[in-house]
């Protein structure tokens, strides 16, 4: 089967395959590679910002990587069925001001037979952090946990 694997129906390993394959993909921080795991036509909320289409995805992402600069993400499997997984997640990021913040929120995913996801919806709040209160660097080390802090 074409698509991005794994493929759901979903259980707790191949559900944490998918989040962690996320995770990898949103740190490399390029549009065109992430925007391969959403269908042609994936619909997404984030915050307050309603996007349809890898062309939208592509255009969004760009923005959002010009704009938060040297992010780095962390997500954690919440809970999964067939065909969804919901996450939580942290990022940091500093603006082109130079303050820094950290993001917490949740998602929920709803994925195509295919494995590509065709829905996402992103819940996030963000804090202002000094730059000696970072924990986020990069991308996840070997070993590093999967669990993160609430705070």
């Amino acid at each position: 089967m074409a698509g991005r694997p794994p493929y759901p129906p979903f259980d707790a390993e191949s559900a944490a395959t998918k989040v962690q394959a996320a995770e990898n993909a949103w740190n490399t921080r390029d549009p065109e590679k992430v925007s391969l795991a959403y269908t042609e036509d994936s619909v997404w909320r984030n915050r307050d910002t309603f996007v349809t289409g890898r062309a939208e995805i592509v255009a969004f992402l760009t923005g959002k990587w010009d704009r938060e600069l040297d992010y780095a993400l962390r997500k954690s499997l919440w809970a999964y069925t067939d065909d969804r997984i919901a996450v939580r997640f942290q990022y940091e990021c500093r603006d082109t001001d130079g303050q820094w913040w950290r993001c917490y929120g949740n998602e929920n995913w709803e994925f195509a037979e295919d494995g590509l996801m065709r829905r996402r919806e992103a819940s996030i709040n963000d804090l202002r952090i000094h730059e000696s209160d970072r924990r986020i660097f990069g991308t996840r080390g070997e070993g590093d946990a999967t669990e993160i802090p609430l705070q």
